[in-house]
Protein backbone atom coordinates (compact mmCIF):
# COMPACT_ATOMS: atom_id res chain seq x y z
CA UNK A 1 0.00 0.00 0.00
CA UNK A 2 1.17 3.51 -0.74
CA UNK A 3 0.60 6.24 1.82
CA UNK A 4 0.54 9.92 0.80
CA UNK A 5 2.98 12.22 2.55
CA UNK A 6 1.32 15.43 3.73
CA UNK A 7 0.77 17.46 0.58
CA UNK A 8 -1.74 17.14 -2.21
CA UNK A 9 -1.80 19.82 -4.95
CA UNK A 10 -3.51 22.95 -3.70
CA UNK A 11 -6.49 24.36 -5.64
CA UNK A 12 -5.15 26.73 -8.23
CA UNK A 13 -6.25 28.97 -11.04
CA UNK A 14 -6.97 27.41 -14.46
CA UNK A 15 -3.54 28.43 -15.63
CA UNK A 16 -1.76 26.86 -12.67
CA UNK A 17 0.72 28.39 -10.27
CA UNK A 18 3.61 30.01 -12.14
CA UNK A 19 6.96 29.70 -10.43
CA UNK A 20 8.54 32.75 -11.95
CA UNK A 21 7.62 35.89 -13.85
CA UNK A 22 9.15 34.99 -17.19
CA UNK A 23 11.37 37.57 -18.86
CA UNK A 24 10.19 40.61 -16.97
CA UNK A 25 12.96 40.78 -14.35
CA UNK A 26 15.04 43.95 -14.40
CA UNK A 27 18.18 42.03 -13.41
CA UNK A 28 20.19 40.35 -16.18
CA UNK A 29 19.72 36.59 -16.32
CA UNK A 30 22.15 33.86 -17.24
CA UNK A 31 21.28 31.65 -20.26
CA UNK A 32 19.91 28.77 -18.17
CA UNK A 33 17.61 31.15 -16.29
CA UNK A 34 16.48 32.69 -19.57
CA UNK A 35 15.61 29.32 -21.07
CA UNK A 36 13.67 28.31 -17.95
CA UNK A 37 11.91 31.68 -18.08
CA UNK A 38 10.80 30.99 -21.65
CA UNK A 39 9.48 27.59 -20.57
CA UNK A 40 7.36 29.35 -17.92
CA UNK A 41 7.23 26.34 -15.58
CA UNK A 42 4.29 25.92 -13.25
CA UNK A 43 4.03 23.46 -10.40
CA UNK A 44 1.32 20.88 -11.05
CA UNK A 45 2.11 18.83 -7.96
CA UNK A 46 4.66 18.73 -5.18
CA UNK A 47 4.92 16.39 -2.27
CA UNK A 48 5.94 12.85 -1.50
CA UNK A 49 4.76 9.29 -1.22
CA UNK A 50 5.79 6.26 0.76
CA UNK A 51 6.01 2.62 -0.30
CA UNK A 52 6.04 0.55 2.90
CA UNK A 53 5.94 -2.84 1.14
CA UNK A 54 7.06 -4.54 -2.07
CA UNK A 55 5.44 -3.06 -5.16
CA UNK A 56 6.04 -2.11 -8.79
CA UNK A 57 4.08 0.85 -10.17
CA UNK A 58 3.87 1.83 -13.84
CA UNK A 59 3.30 5.36 -15.10
CA UNK A 60 2.25 6.27 -18.65
CA UNK A 61 3.77 8.88 -20.92
CA UNK A 62 3.52 12.30 -19.25
CA UNK A 63 3.74 15.91 -20.36
CA UNK A 64 6.13 18.11 -18.43
CA UNK A 65 9.18 17.44 -16.25
CA UNK A 66 9.26 15.27 -13.15
CA UNK A 67 12.02 15.83 -10.61
CA UNK A 68 12.19 13.69 -7.47
CA UNK A 69 14.60 12.47 -4.83
CA UNK A 70 14.86 9.26 -2.82
CA UNK A 71 14.71 10.38 0.80
CA UNK A 72 14.50 6.95 2.46
CA UNK A 73 15.09 3.36 1.37
CA UNK A 74 15.85 2.38 -2.21
CA UNK A 75 13.97 1.28 -5.32
CA UNK A 76 14.46 0.74 -9.04
CA UNK A 77 13.61 3.23 -11.76
CA UNK A 78 12.96 1.77 -15.22
CA UNK A 79 12.45 4.24 -18.08
CA UNK A 80 11.18 3.17 -21.49
CA UNK A 81 13.99 3.24 -24.04
CA UNK A 82 16.75 3.34 -21.41
CA UNK A 83 18.60 -0.01 -21.58
CA UNK A 84 19.50 -0.48 -17.92
CA UNK A 85 17.35 -0.04 -14.79
CA UNK A 86 18.56 2.59 -12.33
CA UNK A 87 18.91 1.82 -8.64
CA UNK A 88 17.80 4.83 -6.60
CA UNK A 89 19.43 5.07 -3.18
CA UNK A 90 19.02 7.54 -0.34
CA UNK A 91 19.85 11.05 -1.55
CA UNK A 92 19.66 10.20 -5.25
CA UNK A 93 17.70 12.63 -7.44
CA UNK A 94 16.27 12.01 -10.89
CA UNK A 95 14.70 14.13 -13.64
CA UNK A 96 12.41 12.81 -16.37
CA UNK A 97 12.33 15.60 -18.98
CA UNK A 98 11.01 13.78 -22.05
CA UNK A 99 7.80 12.34 -20.62
CA UNK A 100 8.61 8.70 -21.37
CA UNK A 101 6.65 5.92 -19.62
CA UNK A 102 8.43 4.58 -16.55
CA UNK A 103 7.99 2.40 -13.53
CA UNK A 104 9.19 2.37 -9.93
CA UNK A 105 9.80 -1.04 -8.39
CA UNK A 106 11.11 -2.39 -5.12
CA UNK A 107 11.89 -5.64 -6.98
CA UNK A 108 12.43 -5.87 -10.73
CA UNK A 109 10.75 -9.29 -10.83
CA UNK A 110 7.41 -7.88 -9.65
CA UNK A 111 4.62 -7.38 -12.16
CA UNK A 112 3.84 -3.65 -12.33
CA UNK A 113 0.40 -2.22 -11.60
CA UNK A 114 -0.92 0.98 -13.14
CA UNK A 115 -0.55 4.00 -10.89
CA UNK A 116 -4.31 4.63 -10.98
CA UNK A 117 -4.85 1.29 -9.23
CA UNK A 118 -2.31 2.26 -6.60
CA UNK A 119 -4.05 5.64 -6.29
CA UNK A 120 -7.27 3.87 -5.33
CA UNK A 121 -5.57 2.43 -2.25
CA UNK A 122 -4.15 5.71 -1.03
CA UNK A 123 -4.95 6.82 2.48
CA UNK A 124 -6.48 10.31 2.53
CA UNK A 125 -4.89 11.42 5.80
CA UNK A 126 -2.07 13.97 5.82
CA UNK A 127 -1.11 13.19 9.40
CA UNK A 128 2.18 11.40 8.84
CA UNK A 129 4.70 11.89 11.63
CA UNK A 130 7.45 9.59 10.49
CA UNK A 131 8.61 7.00 8.02
CA UNK A 132 8.29 3.34 9.12
CA UNK A 133 11.50 1.33 9.18
CA UNK A 134 12.22 -0.18 5.77
CA UNK A 135 9.79 2.09 3.92
CA UNK A 136 10.69 3.87 0.69
CA UNK A 137 10.02 7.58 0.59
CA UNK A 138 10.21 9.74 -2.56
CA UNK A 139 9.51 13.48 -2.75
CA UNK A 140 9.75 16.21 -5.35
CA UNK A 141 7.67 17.98 -7.96
CA UNK A 142 5.92 17.73 -11.32
CA UNK A 143 6.18 20.75 -13.60
CA UNK A 144 4.18 21.69 -16.67
CA UNK A 145 5.04 24.50 -19.06
CA UNK A 146 2.96 27.33 -20.43
CA UNK A 147 5.78 28.60 -22.66
CA UNK A 148 5.65 27.80 -26.36
CA UNK A 149 7.83 25.17 -28.03
CA UNK A 150 9.05 23.63 -24.80
CA UNK A 151 10.02 20.45 -26.64
CA UNK A 152 12.53 22.42 -28.71
CA UNK A 153 14.20 23.73 -25.56
CA UNK A 154 14.12 20.40 -23.69
CA UNK A 155 15.45 18.33 -26.56
CA UNK A 156 19.02 18.71 -25.25
CA UNK A 157 18.21 16.70 -22.13
CA UNK A 158 18.53 12.89 -22.00
CA UNK A 159 15.52 10.66 -21.17
CA UNK A 160 16.58 10.53 -17.53
CA UNK A 161 19.04 12.58 -15.49
CA UNK A 162 20.30 10.66 -12.46
CA UNK A 163 22.12 12.57 -9.73
CA UNK A 164 24.00 10.01 -7.62
CA UNK A 165 27.54 11.22 -6.90
CA UNK A 166 28.14 11.93 -3.22
CA UNK A 167 29.47 15.41 -3.98
CA UNK A 168 26.36 16.14 -6.04
CA UNK A 169 24.08 14.80 -3.31
CA UNK A 170 25.78 17.12 -0.85
CA UNK A 171 25.03 20.08 -3.14
CA UNK A 172 21.32 19.20 -3.05
CA UNK A 173 21.15 18.25 0.64
CA UNK A 174 19.80 21.56 1.92
CA UNK A 175 16.87 21.59 -0.50
CA UNK A 176 16.09 17.93 0.17
CA UNK A 177 16.20 18.33 3.95
CA UNK A 178 13.99 21.43 3.84
CA UNK A 179 11.50 19.67 1.54
CA UNK A 180 11.38 16.65 3.83
CA UNK A 181 10.78 18.90 6.85
CA UNK A 182 7.94 20.76 5.09
CA UNK A 183 6.31 17.46 4.18
CA UNK A 184 6.68 15.94 7.64
CA UNK A 185 5.68 18.98 9.65
CA UNK A 186 3.44 21.24 7.58
CA UNK A 187 3.17 24.85 8.67
CA UNK A 188 1.15 27.73 7.22
CA UNK A 189 2.42 28.23 3.69
CA UNK A 190 4.00 24.77 3.47
CA UNK A 191 2.37 24.01 0.13
CA UNK A 192 4.00 27.02 -1.55
CA UNK A 193 7.32 26.41 0.18
CA UNK A 194 7.33 22.78 -1.00
CA UNK A 195 6.62 23.87 -4.58
CA UNK A 196 9.53 26.32 -4.56
CA UNK A 197 11.85 23.77 -2.98
CA UNK A 198 10.93 21.23 -5.65
CA UNK A 199 11.72 23.88 -8.28
CA UNK A 200 15.08 24.51 -6.59
CA UNK A 201 15.74 20.76 -6.82
CA UNK A 202 15.02 20.87 -10.55
CA UNK A 203 17.41 23.78 -11.17
CA UNK A 204 20.14 22.27 -8.98
CA UNK A 205 19.81 18.92 -10.77
CA UNK A 206 20.14 20.69 -14.13
CA UNK A 207 23.24 22.47 -12.83
CA UNK A 208 24.80 19.19 -11.77
CA UNK A 209 23.95 17.59 -15.10
CA UNK A 210 25.47 20.61 -16.79
CA UNK A 211 28.69 20.11 -14.82
CA UNK A 212 28.89 16.50 -16.02
CA UNK A 213 30.15 17.23 -19.51
CA UNK A 214 30.74 13.52 -20.17
CA UNK A 215 27.08 12.65 -19.67
CA UNK A 216 25.69 15.58 -21.63
CA UNK A 217 24.76 15.18 -25.30
CA UNK A 218 24.80 17.89 -27.98
CA UNK A 219 22.59 20.89 -27.25
CA UNK A 220 22.38 24.33 -25.67
CA UNK A 221 22.76 22.84 -22.19
CA UNK A 222 26.07 21.21 -23.13
CA UNK A 223 27.28 24.53 -24.52
CA UNK A 224 26.83 26.17 -21.13
CA UNK A 225 29.32 23.66 -19.68
CA UNK A 226 32.01 24.65 -22.20
CA UNK A 227 34.13 27.66 -21.24
CA UNK A 228 34.29 29.10 -24.75
CA UNK A 229 30.85 28.13 -26.05
CA UNK A 230 29.17 29.48 -22.92
CA UNK A 231 30.66 32.90 -23.71
CA UNK A 232 29.14 32.77 -27.19
CA UNK A 233 25.75 31.67 -25.86
CA UNK A 234 25.80 34.40 -23.22
CA UNK A 235 26.62 37.03 -25.87
CA UNK A 236 23.69 35.98 -28.02
CA UNK A 237 21.29 35.80 -25.08
CA UNK A 238 22.43 39.10 -23.55
CA UNK A 239 22.06 41.08 -26.77
CA UNK A 240 19.97 39.13 -29.30
CA UNK A 241 19.41 42.23 -31.43
CA UNK A 242 23.10 42.84 -32.02
CA UNK A 243 24.32 42.19 -35.61
CA UNK A 244 26.29 39.12 -34.58
CA UNK A 245 28.38 37.36 -37.19
CA UNK A 246 30.46 34.23 -37.07
CA UNK A 247 33.56 36.42 -37.00
CA UNK A 248 32.39 38.69 -34.15
CA UNK A 249 31.36 35.74 -31.99
CA UNK A 250 34.65 33.96 -32.67
CA UNK A 251 36.53 37.08 -31.60
CA UNK A 252 34.53 37.21 -28.37
CA UNK A 253 35.54 33.67 -27.42
CA UNK A 254 39.14 34.04 -28.62
CA UNK A 255 39.05 31.45 -31.41
CA UNK A 256 39.55 31.48 -35.14
CA UNK A 257 36.34 31.58 -37.14
CA UNK A 258 36.73 28.06 -38.53
CA UNK A 259 37.62 26.44 -35.21
CA UNK A 260 34.80 28.24 -33.43
CA UNK A 261 32.24 27.23 -36.06
CA UNK A 262 33.31 23.57 -35.92
CA UNK A 263 33.43 23.47 -32.11
CA UNK A 264 30.05 25.17 -31.73
CA UNK A 265 28.35 22.77 -34.12
CA UNK A 266 29.88 19.74 -32.38
CA UNK A 267 28.68 20.84 -28.95
CA UNK A 268 25.37 22.54 -29.73
CA UNK A 269 24.28 20.49 -32.72
CA UNK A 270 23.64 23.63 -34.81
CA UNK A 271 25.69 26.42 -36.34
CA UNK A 272 26.09 29.66 -34.36
CA UNK A 273 23.83 31.53 -36.78
CA UNK A 274 21.19 28.80 -36.64
CA UNK A 275 21.22 28.93 -32.86
CA UNK A 276 21.02 32.74 -32.86
CA UNK A 277 18.06 32.73 -35.25
CA UNK A 278 16.26 30.07 -33.21
CA UNK A 279 16.81 32.00 -29.97
CA UNK A 280 15.56 35.23 -31.54
CA UNK A 281 12.41 33.49 -32.79
CA UNK A 282 11.71 31.96 -29.38
CA UNK A 283 11.99 35.42 -27.83
CA UNK A 284 9.76 36.80 -30.56
CA UNK A 285 7.17 34.07 -30.00
CA UNK A 286 7.07 34.86 -26.30
CA UNK A 287 6.58 38.59 -26.95
CA UNK A 288 3.91 37.96 -29.58
CA UNK A 289 1.90 36.05 -26.99
CA UNK A 290 2.69 37.98 -23.84
CA UNK A 291 3.40 41.62 -24.71
CA UNK A 292 1.59 44.48 -26.48
CA UNK A 293 4.60 45.09 -28.75
CA UNK A 294 3.90 45.38 -32.44
CA UNK A 295 5.51 43.26 -35.12
CA UNK A 296 7.80 46.07 -36.29
CA UNK A 297 9.08 46.79 -32.77
CA UNK A 298 9.77 43.12 -32.09
CA UNK A 299 11.57 42.71 -35.42
CA UNK A 300 13.81 45.74 -34.86
CA UNK A 301 14.64 44.76 -31.28
CA UNK A 302 15.86 41.38 -32.55
CA UNK A 303 18.09 42.78 -35.28
CA UNK A 304 15.81 42.72 -38.32
CA UNK A 305 15.54 45.83 -40.50
CA UNK A 306 12.22 44.84 -42.02
CA UNK A 307 9.09 42.95 -41.04
CA UNK A 308 9.47 40.92 -44.22
CA UNK A 309 12.91 39.57 -43.27
CA UNK A 310 11.73 38.89 -39.74
CA UNK A 311 8.60 37.15 -41.00
CA UNK A 312 10.60 34.82 -43.27
CA UNK A 313 12.92 33.84 -40.41
CA UNK A 314 10.00 33.32 -38.03
CA UNK A 315 8.11 31.15 -40.52
CA UNK A 316 11.21 29.04 -41.20
CA UNK A 317 11.84 28.32 -37.49
CA UNK A 318 8.34 28.29 -36.03
CA UNK A 319 6.40 26.88 -38.96
CA UNK A 320 3.91 29.73 -39.39
CA UNK A 321 3.80 33.49 -39.83
CA UNK A 322 4.14 35.81 -36.80
CA UNK A 323 0.58 37.09 -37.23
CA UNK A 324 -0.85 33.59 -37.41
CA UNK A 325 1.17 32.60 -34.36
CA UNK A 326 -0.03 35.59 -32.34
CA UNK A 327 -3.66 34.76 -33.14
CA UNK A 328 -3.31 31.04 -32.47
CA UNK A 329 -5.04 29.62 -29.41
CA UNK A 330 -3.62 26.10 -29.81
CA UNK A 331 -2.05 24.63 -26.66
CA UNK A 332 1.73 24.61 -26.45
CA UNK A 333 3.69 21.40 -26.92
CA UNK A 334 3.87 20.43 -23.25
CA UNK A 335 0.66 21.83 -21.83
CA UNK A 336 -0.98 19.40 -19.42
CA UNK A 337 -4.24 18.07 -20.85
CA UNK A 338 -7.34 16.60 -19.28
CA UNK A 339 -7.89 12.92 -18.58
CA UNK A 340 -5.06 10.73 -17.43
CA UNK A 341 -2.78 13.64 -16.56
CA UNK A 342 -5.45 15.23 -14.37
CA UNK A 343 -5.76 12.06 -12.33
CA UNK A 344 -2.01 11.83 -12.07
CA UNK A 345 -1.84 15.22 -10.31
CA UNK A 346 -3.55 13.57 -7.35
CA UNK A 347 -0.47 11.43 -6.75
CA UNK A 348 1.60 14.38 -5.61
CA UNK A 349 5.09 13.00 -5.68
CA UNK A 350 4.65 10.70 -8.66
CA UNK A 351 4.08 13.64 -10.82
Amino acid sequence: MISPIVLQPEPESPEGLPLQSGLQSSQPMDPLSEVLALLKPQSLASGGFMVPGDMAISFPRHQGIKCYAMLAGQCWLVVEGVPEPILLEVGDCFILPRGLPFRLATDLSLAPIHYTLALGHLSKTNDVQGIPEGARYIAGGFFGFTGSHAEMLLHALPPVVHIRQESDKAAMRWSLERLREELRNPQPGSSLVAQQLAYMMLIQALRLHLADAVGAGPGWLSALADKHMSIAITCMHSDPGSPWTLQSLAERVGMSRSVFALRFREIVGATPMEYLTRWRMLLAADRLKNSPDGLSAIAQSLGYDSESAFGKAFRRVMGCSPRKYSRSTAPCALTIKDGTEDRERKLAATG
